[in-house]
């Protein structure tokens, strides 16, 4: 490549030479702007440090509970570590002291059954350890020259043994206790092989796994407890709300025609969007995993407050269950209004009176459950579904009155043609206009429907621009569908406001599965009883006031 003198006498002639060519000119300006992109990255990252700081404060505002569990695990840190100035007669506590603070690190969980299971499953396992490694400890001292193969092959037996029956379908909640197992045996074994004291190293380290454990139970239980039966309840109710309001933002979303210019990759993926609908249905679905750790963690949980001894918290979760049956129809509706083919305005106003009560009725009735859930009452005389009944049943008979709406009713006949009729008859039907409109739909023959443009599904969008189906008519520079193709999409635009009706039906449906599950709820957990209302009186026609309750 030749020496830098040549390089240099090389680029003399207009060109850079090569060290300036890589710092920048001579004027500098390559030092500015790496000093320019180096302001750049400490303000983005001053500007991510204050987000995050602004997101870790508003979720210690929105939930004081997780304040109060940081506190909580700080104090319980700083009594275990007193333990490190124990001055007393046995000095191996001192030393030993991190199995303590050990034990509150692993043990001090958020929720109290939560702390009950980590502390179970931590105790049992050191128990256990320390019961076999005390055994195989003796049986290896016995064993003379022998010992180290003694200690060898009862750590593979144990870390065998203990890694297979946590495999076990039934053995999967006691999986941390197979870890503490065989992490304490192995240290006990390697401590008292190194001391040569097996029982002293297995009295001491059980010694302060208990200290540790009951600091755990104590700051835990005692400073502002946090139930897992409670956030369970909670939750349950929230899912209630949560459904009710979905449901009235697809009904009304629907019948005000609010259409997706284009929907969003994260509802397309399942994902965490900004549509509150979409968030409040998801939020209901997707609830089964943190319900069952809520219901494995409440089951641990000692009797407080409304909640008594051997609570029916799967009651809860099959609550929840019949909750999210209905979810899957919600979750439908908003997918009538994501969908491609659209039922055209007019049309949705002729049922707009009578879904928007079916919605609203339905909403109310999920309100009401979660009001009476969270107050922990059982059902007010009388059928609560009366009303979601009646208003579903309203919507029935305007669909069987009004079903011409739903289709194409072109090819809709009454009662069908003759199935034989002569050449005569067919000519005379040819010419006779009277039998002609017999021979279409009812609603043909009365209203004139022909007259009227049938399958053009119009319709408005977020932004308020008109939008036909099919959206894609005008792709590859303006082409239009095809007249058989275009009847499809006639047909199938009227067909949509069927199926929102119909889902709307079965969410009625499916409403009774969870007041039935409610009902349940309420006698196993045994609800209070509903407040006596007393309705004013109203005067007889003899002048005699009657009250009833």
């Amino acid at each position: 490549m030749g020496s830098f003198k040549c390089n240099w006498a090389d680029n003399s002639g207009g060109k850079l030479p090569l060290l300036v060519s890589f710092w920048g000119n001579e004027d500098g300006g390559s030092q500015r702007t790496g000093l320019k992109v180096m302001r750049e990255k400490i303000k983005n990252s001053w500007v991510e440090f204050n987000d995050f700081a602004r997101k870790v404060l508003e979720m210690g505002r929105s939930d004081p509970r997780k304040v109060i569990f940081a506190i909580k695990m700080g104090l319980a840190l700083s009594l275990t570590s007193l333990l490190i100035f124990w001055k007393g007669s046995y000095q191996d506590f001192a030393q030993y002291s991190i199995w303590a603070i050990l034990t509150v690190i692993v043990m001090f969980e958020f929720s109290i059954g939560a702390t009950f299971i980590k502390g179970f499953n931590r105790g049992l396992g050191t128990l256990c350890a320390g019961i076999l490694a005390f055994c195989f400890a003796e049986f290896s001292v016995v064993a003379g020259k022998f010992e180290e193969v003694v200690i060898v092959i009862s750590i593979f037996l144990t870390g065998f043994c203990a890694s297979y029956l946590k495999l076990y379908p039934t053995m999967k909640p006691y999986e941390y206790g197979f870890r503490v197992f065989v992490l304490t045996y192995c240290i006990l074994m390697v401590a008292g092989n190194r001391t040569r004291e097996y029982s002293q190293a297995v009295l001491t380290r059980l010694v302060l796994i208990a200290a540790g454990a009951g600091v755990t139970l104590v700051v835990n239980i005692c400073i502002f407890p946090i139930w897992a039966g409670e956030s369970l309840h909670k939750l349950v109710v929230k899912n209630f709300k949560d459904l009710a309001t979905s449901l009235e933002g697809c009904v009304n979303g629907y019948l005000k025609c609010v259409e997706y210019e284009r929907i969003p990759s994260k509802i397309l993926t399942y994902q965490a969007a900004d549509d509150p609908l979409y968030n409040c249905y998801r939020s209901v679905v997707q609830s089964t995993s943190e319900e069952d750790t809520l219901l494995g963690f409440a089951t641990w949980e000692p009797p407080h407050g409304p909640y008594r001894h051997n609570y029916p918290w799967e009651n809860f979760v099959k609550v929840s269950g019949a909750v999210k049956h209905c979810a899957f129809t919600v979750m439908a509706l908003h997918g009538c209004i994501l969908s491609e083919i659209q039922a055209p305005a007019d049309r949705r106003h002729v049922f707009s009176n009578e879904l928007q009560k079916v919605g609203s009725e339905g909403a109310k009735v999920l309100r009401e459950l979660g009001s009476k859930l969270e107050k922990m009452e059982k059902l007010s005389p009388g059928d609560i579904l009366k009303n979601v009944h009646e208003a579903a049943e309203q919507l029935q008979q305007k669909i069987d009155h009004k079903s011409y709406v739903l289709v194409n009713s072109e090819g809709w006949e009454i009662g069908g043609r003759p199935m034989e009729l002569d050449l005569e008859d067919l000519i005379n039907a040819a010419e006779d206009e009277n039998m002609k409109l017999g021979s279409k739909s009812l609603s043909e023959a009365v209203l004139e429907v022909r007259s009227v443009p049938v399958g053009t599904a119009l319709c408005y969008d977020s932004k308020n621009t008109l939008r036909t189906w099919p959206s894609n008519a005008s792709a590859n520079g303006g082409s239009m569908v095809k007249g058989d193709e275009f009847k499809t999409y006639e047909s199938a635009s009227a067909l949509s406001l069927a199926t929102f009706a119909s889902l709307l039906i079965e969410f009625v449906a499916r409403l009774g599965n969870v007041v039935s599950s409610f009902e349940e709820l309420s006698l196993k957990a045994n609800f209070k009883d509903p407040p006596i209302i007393n309705i004013p009186p109203e005067p007889c026609k003899g002048g005699v006031a009657t009250w009833v309750v």
